[in-house]
């Protein structure tokens, strides 16, 4: 059984900050790639961050968002800083196997995850 498990979502202010976390496994940290992605309200999931030999961004939260992984805790997390209304949605932890896809295609191309997390809801409002 894969598991993805997200936490830290909630409401923050403009121009504040939120860590979340996506509990795994250490064969998932191994054999997949690990990856965030969002979906806004009314909007499709998209890729914002994923892990790689050189990570990858979305233009929209390149120079705010860092996405990191914890080995000893089997944990991936993705700090937020500067955040905008724009970044409110539903964010999921993501895994696609590693041999198929890359950090960069693993976020902007259909078809490279192979499991999902059940999302948490981010939501930024003064």
């Amino acid at each position: 059984q894969v598991r993805l498990v997200e936490s830290g979502g909630g409401l923050v202010q403009p121009g504040g900050s939120l860590r979340l976390s996506c509990a795994t496994s250490e064969d998932i940290l191994t054999n997949y790639v690990i990856g965030w992605f969002r979906q806004a309200p009314g909007g499709e999931r998209e890729g914002i961050s994923c892990l790689g030999s050189n990570n990858y961004y979305a233009q929209s939260v390149k120079g705010r968002f860092t996405i990191s992984r914890d080995w000893a805790k089997n944990m991936v997390y993705l700090q937020m800083n500067s955040m905008n209304s724009e970044d409110t949605g539903v964010y999921f932890c993501a895994a696609g196997i590693k041999w198929i896809t890359n950090s960069e295609a693993m976020c902007t191309k259909d078809g490279q995850v192979s499991y999902w997390g059940q999302g948490t809801q981010v939501t930024v409002s003064s």
